[in-house]
């Protein structure tokens, strides 16, 4: 994607604390109170807006930020064939020059699949588990059950492995041009969970550092046509009905969420947070000892 197609789809839904909602009376303060104060911003590259969050960070060191693609790849890829020892490492790797070529077209490497070019065999049938995360089983998928099974079963939700990078909800081009991203964070003081530990005495202290978890929006949505402007409509409809922090919302954030599958997931990830904001101060190490190396996504009562 050129610089103006990542200013047209990036957009950051920001939720900050409404102090002003303290001072006012009734429902719509307790609603507006809820609810923070929303924006949904784009106009940024990538570059763009690291540097933005990085100067963001400065005045709000508690900050929390969710981010839409896969922090990382399967184990037996990042070790076993790149030999990184890590999460961070194989970032480094990406970002010195390996990501780009990975997505080139005929670079050789048929394991990096998309249109025009099928799903190889390799991560087919029984060996689908082989092109997913130990999390993309874990939080989308229910294990030994099969290919069909899994499809009905998720509802639409079946995760898409980082190896694909063409056609439909290909996640591995936003993931390997994020890792960058995610390297310069690190280097600028961010902490990226799970490779780095929130800790409660960090966040809300003198030193905290702000955090930024791997999301997957479909988890924050669920099902819903998300491509379909009247789908989003009558999915926000029911939620201003339903949730005190959407009836809070201006008609301006709205109507940007309405008009944009990426505005509307951004939104409703933002919204997703706010709601659990207590809990990224202590985030716990996931249990499988693979995240250290694939990273581990962020979902609703993690």
């Amino acid at each position: 994607m050129d610089a103006a197609g990542q200013r047209r789809h990036i957009y950051a839904g920001v939720w900050t604390a409404a102090q002003a909602a303290r001072g006012r009376s009734g429902a719509a303060a307790r609603a507006r109170g809820m609810a923070g104060v929303v924006r949904l911003e784009n106009g940024r590259t990538r570059d763009e807006t690291a540097d933005w969050l990085i100067a963001l960070a400065r005045e709000t060191p508690r900050m929390v930020v969710g981010f839409d693609f896969c922090f990382g790849f399967p184990e037996w890829f990042v070790r076993g064939e790149m030999g990184c020892a890590d999460g961070p490492a194989f970032w480094r790797l990406v970002a010195g020059g390996h990501g780009e070529r990975w997505l080139e077209r005929g670079h050789g490497d048929r394991r990096f699949w998309g249109k025009p070019h099928k799903r190889p065999h390799e991560f087919s049938g029984e060996r689908i588990e082989r092109m997913l995360r130990a999390t993309d089983i874990d939080c989308k998928l229910v294990a030994h059950i099969s290919e069909a099974e899994r499809a009905a079963r998720v509802k639409g939700i079946t995760p898409k492995s980082v190896f694909q990078i063409g056609g439909s909800g290909s996640v591995g081009t936003a993931s390997l041009r994020g890792m960058p991203v995610l390297l310069r964070l690190r280097e600028a003081g961010f902490r990226i969970w799970p490779f780095d530990r929130p800790g409660s005495a960090e966040v809300g202290a003198s030193g905290a550092q702000p955090l930024v978890v791997e999301m997957y929006s479909r988890l924050n949505t669920g099902a819903v046509r998300k491509s379909n402007a009247a789908a989003r409509r009558v999915y926000l409809d029911r939620k201003r009905r339903d949730d005190a922090a959407y009836a809070g919302l201006s008609r301006a954030v709205l109507a940007r969420a309405l008009g944009s599958e990426d505005a509307f997931d951004a939104l409703v990830s933002a919204m997703t947070m706010a709601e659990r904001r207590s809990t990224f101060a202590a985030l716990p190490e996931p249990r499988d000892p693979k995240y250290r190396v694939e990273g581990w996504t962020w979902a609703p009562g993690v």
